[in-house]
């Protein structure tokens, strides 16, 4: 099922050497293997310690650093302050999940989309244009969709934490808490 990953090593002098093809590639080649959804691993070629997230970030650095970044300047500092919070494992998988779902929507789209243009009565541009003035709602619904999905996944990962952590300090001798009584007026 899954074929086995292309290495690339990374030498002391930057530069990336792709062992599949037996020549040295540039960070837009890696960039282009990831867009073909090949499977790779880039190490460096001194130590052998698996460098492929970086390099990855390092493309990712890159590309904001182009003309039309995908971060804003909040996203990234939510982001920034994830790291040493408790929920720093978990924002992972929260993130990696959305991402799959996006990814499934915009797979979706795209079919839908091409079904269409596949359609001889959108050869009309007069049908065209009516069809794109339906796209607006159409996106707008398949995002308040995922919106959902994404709010409900969230809750159900609160509800997991919740629940492991009642498992985790069931064993401890806590007093049970009572709600507390509005203070009493005189």
């Amino acid at each position: 099922m899954s074929e086995e990953k292309r290495i690339i090593k990374k030498y002391p002098n930057r530069r990336l050497y792709d062992t599949a093809t037996s020549s040295y590639i540039t960070l837009s080649d890696v960039k282009q293997l990831v867009l073909e959804c090949v499977e790779l691993q880039i190490l460096d070629a001194k130590t052998q310690e698996d460098i492929t997230r970086g390099v990855l970030l390092q493309i990712i650095l890159e590309e904001e650093a182009g003309g039309m970044p995908m971060f804003t300047y909040d996203v990234l500092t939510q982001i920034i302050r994830f790291y040493g919070n408790t929920m720093q494992g978990l924002m992972g998988g929260y993130l990696e999940k959305n991402l799959e779902m996006f990814s499934q929507m915009q797979t979706k789209l795209q079919d839908q989309t091409r079904t269409m243009t596949d359609n001889p009565v959108f050869g009309n541009s007069n049908m065209w244009n009516e069809y794109m003035k339906f796209q607006g709602p159409a996106i707008q619904n398949m995002m308040s969709s995922y919106l959902e999905q994404s709010t409900n996944m969230f809750v159900e990962m609160q509800n997991q934490m919740q629940s492991r952590t009642k498992n985790l300090f069931s064993g401890f001798p806590f007093p049970a808490v009572l709600p507390s009584e509005p203070p009493k007026k005189s």
